[in-house]
C-alpha cells in the first residue's frame, strides 16, 4: 500500500484543530454522497417526466437516456463515498489521539 500523504507531518500529537479538520472532511464527504444523490434522483425524476410528456421522438429518446445517467451518477457517488471513507478512516487509525489537557 502507499505511503499516507500526511506520513511528512511530525504525528506525535494531535491538537484540537487537526481533529476538527478531519471531523470536517468527514462531513464534507457526506455532503458530497448527498449531493451525489440528489443529483441522480432528480436526473431519474426528469426522464421519467420528460418520457412522460413528450410528443417528439427524439425528446423521449432524452427522456430515456436520463434514467441509466441518473443511476449511474447515484451508483458513483456511493462508490467514491465509500473510497474516501475508508482512506479517512485509514489515516484517522494512524495519527494518535488528541491528549486531554486536564
Amino acid at each position: 500500500m502507499a505511503p499516507s500523504p500526511y506520513s511528512k507531518f511530525d504525528n506525535s500529537e494531535l491538537i484540537l484543530r487537526d481533529e476538527l479538520a478531519i471531523d470536517r472532511t468527514i462531513l464534507a464527504n457526506e455532503r458530497t454522497l448527498l449531493a451525489y444523490l440528489r443529483s441522480g434522483v432528480s436526473l431519474i425524476i426528469a426522464g421519467v417526466s420528460i418520457m412522460h410528456f413528450a410528443q417528439v421522438g427524439w425528446f423521449w429518446s432524452v427522456g430515456l437516456a436520463s434514467i441509466p445517467i441518473g443511476l449511474v451518477t447515484g451508483v458513483f457517488g456511493v462508490f467514491r463515498y465509500r473510497l474516501i471513507n475508508r482512506s479517512i478512516t485509514v489515516v484517522r487509525r494512524q495519527l494518535p489521539r488528541m491528549k486531554n489537557p486536564d
